[in-house]
């Protein structure tokens, strides 16, 4: 009995929370234990202790005798976690040119493969969320690739308002290309395989700076998605 409540909670939570930051939930919406106990087909208990913990999380916004909602995206917060993984990103891609595995080379080798893949075909056929996927492997990658992989889980628990933002932007693709984003990566897995640690390091910071970018266009595309303090 304990181990199928602790699977409910479990269960429920990372349901939700999958939900909220693949953007099936949008921000905005509002949602109820009901619902989501029907769809889910778990009771309120576990899906009232996931909204709790998804709230402390800022992925949801609990407004009393209102109801309950998917947080808007912050531009501040998203803002926050890009300026943590810049800072700790570009001391990754050094550290991969001091020492990078085999198997990592490798694995970086096929992700860059199957993104050219995506590029090619989104056109036909957008694969939002697995291009999404293998962009987050790619810098996954880098900190395995030096035993740094507990940081990259550290990161992911401030970044949901960032991880949103970045999903949203393969949506609008009007003004920001596939191709760019995969153009950035082959460029970093080239100079880590290189050894240049200056010219990895200046790629990594051009590629985190993509955000201060592309807010204006997407704050211009979904203002509905976004938080405002007016």
């Amino acid at each position: 009995m304990v181990n199928n409540i602790v699977n409910a909670k479990e269960f429920a939570y990372e349901e939700i929370k999958t939900g909220i930051l693949k953007l099936k939930l949008t921000p905005g919406t509002k949602i109820s234990e009901k619902a989501m106990s029907d769809r889910l087909n778990v009771s309120r208990t576990p899906i009232r202790e996931a909204f709790l913990k998804l709230a402390e999380e800022e992925l949801l916004t609990i407004v009393p005798q209102r109801g309950t909602f998917v947080s808007l995206i912050n531009l501040d917060l998203a803002e926050e976690a890009r300026f943590v993984r810049e800072i700790i990103e570009t001391k990754i891609v050094e550290l991969c040119c001091d020492h990078v595995a085999e198997k990592s080379i490798f694995n970086l080798e096929v992700n860059l493969k199957m993104q050219e893949h995506h590029v090619n075909n989104h056109k036909q056929v957008k694969q939002i969320d697995k291009f999404h996927d293998l962009d987050e492997h790619f810098h996954k990658e880098l900190f395995i690739a030096c035993g740094k992989e507990r940081t990259w889980k550290m990161i992911q628990n401030i970044a949901g308002h960032l991880n949103r933002f970045r999903l949203l932007r393969l949506i609008d693709t009007k003004d920001l290309d596939w191709a760019l984003l995969l153009a950035h990566h082959k460029e970093i897995y080239q100079a880590i395989a290189e050894k240049d640690k200056n010219r990895a390091v200046e790629l990594m910071e051009e590629h985190m700076r993509l955000m201060l970018f592309e807010k204006e266009i997407l704050l211009h595309e979904f203002p509905e998605y976004f938080y405002s303090s007016e």
